[in-house]
Formats: C-alpha cells, sequence, structure tokens
C-alpha cells in the first residue's frame, strides 16, 4: 500500500503500516547520527521535542547564506551505526518513524513491537532527492559541539519520501537479523 501521511504519527497511526508499505511524508525531522543519539539517551532535558516528528539518520550537508540554513543534500547514513541506541531512544522520546539506509538489528525490532514504531528506508545516494523535500530549516541543535553532520538538525518537510517500510511494529522486517 502506498501511504502520504502527516506528522506526527501516533503508535497507533502506525501499527497498520506493513512491511514493503511505501509512506510519504509531511512534517518535522529531526537528523540523529551516532554522536548525536549518544548525546540523546545521555542528556536528561534536550531543546525540542522529538516526540512529535520523524527521526531521521542523516548528516546532511547544508550551506548558510545570509541568517538562513539551505540543504545542499541530505542523504540517509547507515542505520545499523545507531543500533546500540536506538531502542533507548525510542522508549524515551516515543519515536513512531524513524529513516535511514539499510537495516536495523533485534534491540530496535523488538523496541518497534514494544513502542508501536516503524522503520523506513530511504535509498542511498539520492541525497538532492532528499534535499527537495525538505521546505525548510527550522533549527540546530550541538552544532559546534558536534559539528555539521552530527549535529541535530530540525527540518520541515513536504511528501518525503519514497520510504519503504522496512521493519513494522509488528515484528516484521525485510532485513536478516
Amino acid at each position: 500500500m502506498e501511504y502520504h501521511v502527516n506528522l506526527p504519527l501516533s503508535p497507533d497511526d502506525v501499527r497498520h503500516f506493513r512491511v514493503g508499505d511505501i509512506l510519504f511524508v509531511t512534517g518535522t525531522f529531526f537528523t540523529a547520527r551516532d554522536k548525536a543519539h549518544k548525546k540523546l539517551v545521555e542528556i536528561k532535558k534536550i531543546p525540542f521535542d522529538p516526540s512529535t516528528m520523524a527521526l531521521y539518520h542523516s548528516g546532511p550537508l547544508m550551506k548558510k547564506t545570509k541568517n538562513r540554513w539551505q540543504v545542499v543534500s541530505a542523504g540517509p547514513t547507515t542505520s545499523c551505526r545507531m543500533e546500540r541506541f536506538e531502542n533507548d531512544v525510542i522508549k524515551k522520546y516515543g519515536i513512531t518513524l524513524i529513516i535511514g539506509k539499510a537495516g536495523m538489528g533485534e534491540k530496535t525490532r523488538k523496541a518497534l513491537q514494544e513502542c508501536g514504531a516503524v522503520y523506513a528506508s530511504f535509498p542511498g545516494g539520492a541525497g538532492v532527492v532528499a534535499a527537495e523535500a525538505i521546505i525548510n530549516v527550522l533549527d540546530v541543535y550541538w552544532l559546534k559541539e558536534l559539528g555539521m553532520p552530527e549535529a541535530v538538525w530540525i527540518l520541515e518537510v513536504k511528501e518525503f519520501g519514497p520510504l519503504v517500510v522496512s521493519m513494522d511494529s509488528k515484528g516484521n522486517t525485510l532485513y536478516p537479523l
């Protein structure tokens, strides 16, 4: 099935998505790679609310023009690197949609089932296509501390996709565990 959805998504909203479904998403994403995941797990209070957003495993290439950030490329990064943190991030922040490249592992699969969330894949090598769906950079956190690709970018997107549901809330996965 193909779905055009608006964020935020509740656990009940995503429970009907199945492995192989195609998603196009409109709303707010936040990016997080390895260092940001570690920080999200360790920090007590963060300056944004990830429960209303999709988590995008991406280290975007950005360009600052005047007082505004512009996305040059925002392809997905390999998600399995975040496996050691992902179950904690899902549970701590109520994440219902994670987007990345390649697969995730058993700990993530269990957290998706337990919390009502899905993992969706975006095609690798399509960073410019992703950038075209990003209509606004709303904010950035920890830029000086973590650097451009590791910082958390808050992005407004429109019809971001196609995303393939690769792990669903029922425990199904396209990837061998």
